[in-house]
């Protein structure tokens, strides 16, 4: 593969921290797996029209010859983003990039993306970075480019500002379930303004059911998030459905209404990654039409 010139390498072979002007060869790597590298394509699109700093993060880039092969973006997560097949290229690209790495230190809070860039990245870090809270190393890369196998449920729709205070603690206990500690940080902080900021772009979905008497007030019942768009690819994070109410297919009729409306709204494919180990909700996505098209990695701090 060929790219343009990457400034900061300058025609050597290595691993270098680049600059805005080499957001469009970084985004030209990201473009040879679309589905694989949506993570960091979707913040260096915001790159490209903000600048890297603007975006809230760094971009680091491996060059042979002036060619850029692989890249990472490092920001709340480290994406690693291979576009090359070559196994002796990939394996030069990780153990430069894990040299970067032990030179400016751990800054994410994890480490996700293609397993093979993921794994490869963090066996070759592991020792010098602080150690992992827990390495998720089988999850199914799952996409759908065609309407929905199962009908979409008409109650899931986008959430609208006036129901943060509703979508908030149902964000925060997907989060706490999934990782193990609760996110949230005061009104204000980083994960509450994440929040806010997908409901203002109309990209989270929910589903709120009407509370039955005087103490029980309107709650999610379902909730979905799509917050990363680029490349003709959306990705949905944060399934959840009230635990209440597991066992009423409300995920696969959920997801269905998501898959939708992403589909004529955001991009013509919608992609997800679940983790291996959970096969109800591998199930449900195959019933709703998604398919495996690869494996991703997440390594937690």
């Amino acid at each position: 593969m060929t790219a343009a010139h990457v400034t900061a390498l300058g025609g050597r072979t290595g691993a270098a921290v680049l600059a805005d002007e080499d957001v469009p060869a970084a985004l030209a790597v990201c473009a040879a797996d679309p589905v694989g590298s949506v993570l960091a394509s979707s913040r260096l699109e915001q790159a490209a029209l903000t600048g890297l700093r603007r975006a809230g993060g760094e971009l680091w880039g491996y060059a042979e010859d002036d060619a850029l092969l692989a890249v990472c973006w490092v920001g709340a997560n480290l994406v690693p983003v291979l576009a090359t097949h070559d196994d002796a290229a990939t394996a030069r690209a990780l153990a430069a990039f894990a040299d970067l790495g032990r030179t400016r230190g751990r800054r994410c809070s994890s480490i996700v993306g293609p397993a093979e860039g993921v794994l490869g990245l963090w066996s070759r870090l592991r020792g010098s970075w602080p150690a992992e809270r827990e390495v998720r190393a089988s999850q199914p890369s799952m996409v759908i480019d065609h309407e929905p196998a199962v009908a979409p449920d008409p109650a899931v729709r986008r959430s609208v500002p006036t129901e943060y205070d509703a979508v908030l603690p149902a964000c925060i206990r997907m989060f706490t379930e999934e990782v193990g500690y609760s996110p949230a940080s005061g009104p204000g902080g980083p994960y509450e303004q994440r929040v806010r900021l997908l409901i203002e772009q109309g990209r989270s979905f929910v589903r709120i059911d009407p509370g039955g008497g005087p103490w029980r007030r309107p709650r999610v019942v379902f909730k979905a998030e799509v917050p990363a768009v680029a490349g003709g690819v959306a990705q949905v994070q944060g399934v959840w459905v009230d635990p209440e109410r597991r066992g009423e297919r409300l995920s696969e009729r959920g997801m269905a209404a998501v898959v939708e409306a992403a589909r004529a709204d955001l991009a013509p494919t919608v992609s997800l990654y679940v983790n291996g180990y959970n096969t109800r909700a591998v199930r449900a996505y195959q019933a709703v039409g998604f398919r495996q098209v690869g494996e991703y990695a997440t390594v937690l701090f």
